[in-house]
């Protein structure tokens, strides 16, 4: 099982940016797991979110034909907390793309306040050079992740 960490796609320009936002709920049970008193959301699932935005941005850039990882987290900067009620708008960039991977930039807003400032790098797997071999079928791009994208092409004019 998969758990995506966004509700939808707001805004997709292919090999560019991408943008998308998830409503925090007071359902979601790990909200009560760190403070059970006041219930925020981890910073390591804002950057998640911002994970699975820039992850899908980046493989479509290639037409899923890779497995796109989180190699590193360049950096991440906390502004405020979330809390149930928020919606968050994910906007990712790319700012670097190759064949070994792509460097992406990003910000998190909630009600027009700035959250987070992100910076993520991601590997695209099987061109690695470490040796290693990794199955066949594509594990980091399931139906789940897909569906968001076609989803939102749907619904709106994609420029390709």
């Amino acid at each position: 099982m998969r758990w995506i960490w966004i509700d939808k796609f707001v805004e997709f320009t292919p090999r560019t940016s991408a943008a998308t936002i998830k409503n925090v709920t007071l359902a979601e049970e790990h909200l009560h797991d760190l403070y059970p008193a006041f219930p925020i959301v981890p910073h390591s699932l804002i950057v998640e979110g911002m994970a699975q935005t820039a992850g899908i941005l980046v493989g479509e850039a290639r037409d899923f034909a890779e497995k796109v990882i989180l190699a590193k987290v360049g950096r991440a900067t906390f502004h405020r907390l979330v809390r149930p009620g928020d919606t968050l708008l994910f906007k990712a960039r790319i700012e670097q793309l190759s064949e070994q991977g792509a460097s992406t930039t990003g910000t998190v807003e909630a009600g027009g306040e700035l959250v987070a400032e992100i910076e993520l790098m991601f590997s695209h797997i099987d061109q690695n050079l470490a040796g290693l071999e990794f199955p066949e079928h594509n594990f980091v791009f399931t139906e789940q992740f897909t569906e968001l994208l076609k989803t939102y092409r749907l619904g709106s004019v994609v420029r390709i």
